[in-house]
């Protein structure tokens, strides 16, 4: 692979880790009301099923790519989960 056209490809894939992060992390918080609530089995359920689902298939999909791509992506993750922390405990 051409060198320059490595670093904007790694920060795409960061950036897309760094969306799906975002998303797991929030509806992590949205389903952890619902644990606290009666009559939402089903939603809770489903929720936690989508969540693992689709950040599984997004791990999968970078690491399909190789290591950096892999890397990249659980580093935006990462870094996602320390923003959405950072912002529920606000």
């Amino acid at each position: 692979m051409n060198a320059p056209l490595i670093a904007p490809l790694i920060a795409l894939y960061f950036a897309g880790g760094l969306a799906t992060g975002t998303l797991y992390f929030t509806s992590l918080w949205w389903n952890a009301g619902l644990f606290g609530r009666a009559g939402h089995i089903r939603t809770l359920i489903a929720s936690m099923a989508a969540r693992f689902i689709v950040l599984g298939g997004v791990l999968t999909a970078a690491s399909l790519q190789g290591a950096p791509p892999l890397l990249a992506t659980a580093a935006g993750v990462l870094v996602a989960r320390v923003a959405v922390l950072r912002w529920v405990r606000v």
